[in-house]
């Protein structure tokens, strides 16, 4: 973490408010507190937070609408957390953008450590958008080249599993959901997620040494996958 990063909370329940203060402010961080989602957005354009912390049940408005409004200007790591945790809830928060999803009540560890995973994919992918190489452990993937190799040795990808495996580089540590990747790779909505799955399996057999316990491509079950570099 960089020396006092800033988090914008947007949580009406000042209980929950307070915790996650005290513990981040521990942590080193600078904390902003919003109660609604107006002065939400207001302390986004005065204290440009790194991290936004974002509660789905405002008093003024819905959190999944004020999600949509911060993608239409901003690419800043946005973690929902709420007590919504039926999984449709997750899917539509992810499909607009969230980086991730923690259902309260949660631990305030596993909170941390979310904060961290979405920081450093957001400095690693605005260092690497101009990079010409991925590298990390025994991938390598040559983008001026069009080669991806492991330990050295270059595969064979087609033309979708090439382009799937940018897509969730790109957006490395956060969870892409079925419908995201398949809008974003066929270019339509509602596609069938088996189609998906089948890639990702392909794509495994291909990038993992154990495609059981995969280093690379997480599945989130039932809502996606997760690129993980870390």
């Amino acid at each position: 973490m960089s020396d006092m990063s800033t988090i914008l909370v947007i949580e009406d329940d000042k209980y929950i408010s307070h915790f996650i203060d005290l513990s981040l402010s521990k942590e080193g961080y600078r904390v902003v507190i919003a109660q609604t989602g107006d002065e939400g957005m207001f302390l986004f354009s005065s204290y440009h937070p790194s991290v936004v912390l974002l509660d789905l049940g405002l008093p003024d408005r819905d959190g999944v609408d004020l999600l949509r409004e911060l993608r239409t200007f901003t690419d800043v790591p946005v973690l929902v957390v709420s007590a919504r945790g039926q999984e449709a809830e997750k899917i539509a928060a992810l499909d607009l953008g969230a980086n991730d999803y923690v259902t309260k009540p949660f631990h305030m560890g596993e909170l941390m450590a979310r904060i961290r995973v979405a920081e450093r994919a957001a400095a690693k992918t605005s260092a690497g958008a101009s990079e010409a190489c991925f590298v990390c452990d025994w991938l390598t993937v040559d983008y001026e080249k069009r080669r991806v190799l492991v330990d050295g040795q270059e595969i064979h990808l087609t033309p979708i599993e090439y382009k799937t495996l940018l897509l969730l580089i790109a957006n490395r540590g956060k969870v892409l959901t079925h419908n995201y990747i398949i809008r974003q790779i066929w270019g339509y909505e509602g596609g069938d997620s088996k189609s998906v799955r089948v890639f990702m399996a392909s794509l495994r057999r291909k990038l993992e040494k154990d495609s059981a316990h995969p280093r690379f491509i997480l599945t989130e079950v039932g809502v996606g996958y997760r690129f993980s570099d870390i």
